[in-house]
């Protein structure tokens, strides 16, 4: 019989990974192989009394199922054959006259699971059971410290954090979340809040999120997040490796603002334009885009050899996270587990709104990118890490900055001059009403970018012309938020704080 109809025979099993062995008189020494694998990767079954030769699958039966039984369950509940206690659950088939025996092996909160001594780590590919290599182990004792890691203190001290990201990510709270309790802070009391400090030490999510590359690299070596931008659809079909490839950034929250407005890049953005040049709303295909870029940063395992990546082709985007799901995918979008492998990184993400409150957001991406690109995102992975692909049938890359929309009837030139024409008896009115969440956005990339003109504001954020950035900057100005310093070529623009 073929491997579908051996299913349809143990029809009550759902067959998501298996393996058989004969097992007609004992238990096969390759058995503990198998077990190990299923712990450490993701559970099976393993079913005696079935002889498979190449793709054919014969029942041979048990001679004596009751003792087979009795000491294969013997030895995965006894601390004598393996480092933790496995419990396995039985079945019983009678088929052809035959006895089957089938073991559900489930995935151990304790890895790694090995047999005899530490030598006999296996892990479960599309090949079979193979041997776990060190860095295998390695990743496996990690997760372990799940959720835990990045609170871990750090020999360092403060002069170990970079002060300009520091000072970028409180004005950034400032503008995002103005009534905010942290503001009123002190930095160290700030950064004891966030968990960056404790007890005179940085914590290793503070030294990722604000430390300097050099003190960084003191503690996880070679630290990096690598974004590549590949002019083709895969690596086979493209015309060079990458056509950009981002330089080593500072700490995780200056990778940020590097690769964000890159990726915005890769998408277009339709929108609604209001009179001041800006969109009406957070789409939901922006919003699955941020939140799985936030996702790899927050949920990474910043310890591991592999580093986490971000792959940008022409028709999708792949970001690779090192460090496995700590449960699977369907457990995760169902009950919205709120896991994630790095809280205290989660928690500074969150403060500035770039991160969702619960779970690892998995809904929020695929309803969004689904909604607006018609393509289901696709996740898969191993025990060691997972990746996400933004697919789409056609390119990804918009023309331009996106502005090919109208409204109203009105084309986009015309919105344009209503701008200009009427930027003075608008400016009066809106130095009385609340900062835009425009003007946020524009003022977050002024923190970053102060020498930033208004082409290049344009560029970098989402659904805004040229003529309106100019009509924000001025508002902006009038309100006193903002201050030019310097001539309009080669000055830059200075954010007020409170107490000027």
């Amino acid at each position: 019989m073929n491997k579908e109809e051996l299913i349809k025979r143990l029809q009550d099993i759902e067959w998501e990974d298996f393996e058989v062995k004969k097992a007609e008189k004992a238990i096969p020494k390759n058995s503990w192989e198998t077990v190990s694998a299923f712990a450490n990767t993701g559970s099976g079954w393993l079913v005696f009394g079935v002889f498979k030769q190449k793709d054919e699958y014969t029942i041979t039966g048990i001679k004596d199922p009751e003792k087979i039984e009795q000491d294969f369950i013997t030895a995965l509940r006894s601390n004598q054959k393996f480092n933790v206690r496995i419990n396995p659950v039985c079945k019983k088939y009678e088929i052809e006259g035959k006895t089957v025996l089938a073991f559900h092996i489930p995935v151990s909160v304790r890895k790694p699971v090995y047999f005899n001594n530490i030598n006999n780590t296996f892990i479960r590919t599309a090949s079979g059971d193979q041997r776990a290599t060190k860095a295998e182990i390695d990743a496996m004792y990690r997760d372990q410290a799940f959720g835990t890691k990045d609170r871990e203190l750090t020999d360092l001290n403060i002069d170990a954090l970079n002060v300009s990201s520091i000072k970028r990510y409180r004005n950034f709270l400032q503008v995002i979340n103005p009534s905010h309790q942290y503001n009123l802070l002190s930095d160290e009391d700030f950064l004891q809040k966030l968990q960056v400090l404790k007890d005179g030490k940085i914590t290793i999510a503070g030294l990722l999120f604000f430390g300097k590359v050099d003190s960084i690299e003191d503690v996880i070596t070679d630290f990096r997040i690598d974004y590549l931008e590949i002019p083709g659809i895969s690596l086979e079909t493209a015309s060079s490796r990458y056509s950009f490839r981002l330089d080593q950034q500072e700490n995780i929250f200056e990778y940020y603002f590097a690769i964000y407005p890159r990726l915005l890049q890769q998408i277009n953005i339709p929108f609604k334009m209001t009179i001041e040049g800006m969109a009406t709303e957070d789409q939901p295909h922006v919003q699955a885009l941020r939140e799985t870029f936030v996702n790899m940063l927050m949920h990474t395992d910043y310890f591991s050899t592999s580093k986490p990546r971000i792959r940008v082709f022409s028709n999708h985007l792949e970001f690779y996270n090192p460090g496995g799901l700590p449960k699977d995918l369907k457990s995760i979008m169902e009950a919205d587990i709120s896991q994630p492998r790095n809280p205290v990184l989660a928690k500074i993400f969150r403060v500035i709104k770039l991160a969702e409150t619960a779970g690892y957001g998995f809904d929020k991406i695929f309803r969004g990118w689904k909604r607006y690109f018609k393509t289901k995102p696709q996740i898969a992975g191993h025990f060691d890490h997972f990746i996400i692909e933004l697919t789409s049938t056609t390119e990804l890359k918009r023309s331009g900055n996106g502005v090919d929309t109208v409204q109203g009837g009105k084309a986009t030139q015309e919105i344009i001059q209503e701008t200009t024409q009427k930027t003075t008896q608008k400016t009066t009115q809106k130095t009385t009403q609340k900062t835009t969440q425009k003007q946020q956005e524009m003022i977050a990339y002024l923190i970053i970018h102060p020498s930033a003109g208004r082409k290049e504001i344009a560029a970098h954020i989402d659904n805004i012309t040229e003529d309106g950035v100019k009509y924000n900057l001025a508002v902006l100005q009038q309100k006193g938020i903002i201050r030019r310093v310097g001539p309009d070529k080669g000055g830059r623009w200075k954010i007020i704080d409170n107490g000027e």
